[in-house]
């Protein structure tokens, strides 16, 4: 018993600590994520840019310049109105594309439909647009909490968490969790979709358009809950996914709902925070690092010239 102990426990270690120690075996061409306009990256609810030298976007931004990209991060209000999250991004990608042209925008949960209005608004500043995880269609834990008697208690709590995460990370914003939810409920996604149609799926669960008015779209999603025994936040998740009864889900966005444009893949084993290789990378050792997805992704920009 005690041999097998130590044999399983030196399989995890060899495990966990393999793709840290490849790079002598890394043959990634240096130019491989080398994309024609920049990857400007737009986090989700509750999202930031960088705490205490703790990015979002965990080792993903770093990866990709490693490879050639050129990478922003930006930061808009943790908790609001896809609208108003998307006027807070809308000064940043002015900023950005004055220098470059246009962006490639890649949004994870809440940061797809934000970047989703950039294109809808101001379609010659975009190249691309990109989900990931994203609830195009809604997401049945904001319909749970949305109007129920426990919306008084959750806001008080959001905004006060919204509050902290914007002040630890210099935001500078208000924080609105009942905007923050209406939007991501099906009534209100809906109401969003009807302003912004452009890669939308016409059917359940089918693709969207490819493209709209020069704007590429692609979208990518997982269907795990419980990937890794060490990461606190799978609890968590696995409580929001309750909402989906025996529906496919992250934990927050179902299968379908994650729909946009051109489906990459809808089903990866991640769940919501292993799709931006949170907590702290902490994901499955049975499914594609999240971090070699988005490299994958960059090239798939950088060779349709995007």
């Amino acid at each position: 018993m005690k041999l097998w102990i130590q044999a399983m426990a030196l399989a995890l270690t060899v495990a966990w600590s393999a793709p840290s120690a490849a790079w002598w075996w890394d043959s990634t061409p240096s130019n491989y994520t080398d994309t024609r306009y920049p990857i400007v990256l737009v986090h989700g609810m509750f999202g930031f840019d960088s705490i205490a030298g703790v990015d979002y976007w965990y080792g993903i931004a770093s990866d990709l310049r490693k490879y050639g990209a050129d990478v922003y991060t930006t930061q808009v209000p943790a908790l609001d109105s896809t609208i108003a999250r998307g006027e807070a991004l809308l000064p940043q990608i002015q900023t950005i594309a004055a220098v470059h042209g246009k962006v490639n925008l890649v949004g994870h949960s809440h940061g797809g439909p934000t970047a989703r209005y950039i294109a809808r608004v101001r379609p010659d500043l975009v190249a691309s647009v990109t989900s990931v995880g994203s609830p195009h269609k809604g997401s049945p834990v904001a319909d749970l909490i949305y109007g129920s008697p426990a919306e008084s208690l959750a806001a008080s709590l959001g905004d006060a968490l919204g509050g902290l995460i914007d002040l630890l990370s210099g935001g500078g914003y208000d924080q609105d969790l009942r905007s923050s939810l209406y939007s991501l409920t099906t009534e209100g996604s809906a109401e969003f979709n009807r302003f912004a149609p452009a890669g939308v799926p016409q059917t359940a669960c089918g693709e969207g358009a490819y493209a709209a008015n020069g704007v590429r779209f692609y979208s990518w999603g997982g269907t795990g809950v419980l990937t890794n025994v060490l990461d606190p936040s799978d609890a968590l998740l696995g409580t929001t996914s309750l909402a989906f009864g025996f529906s496919q889900n992250d934990g927050l966005v179902g299968r379908c709902s994650n729909h946009f444009g051109d489906v990459i893949r809808d089903n990866y084993f991640m769940n919501h925070l292993d799709e931006v290789n949170q907590a702290l990378g902490l994901h499955s050792l049975f499914e594609t690092d999240p971090k070699a997805v988005f490299k994958q992704h960059a090239n798939r920009l950088r060779n349709a010239g995007l």
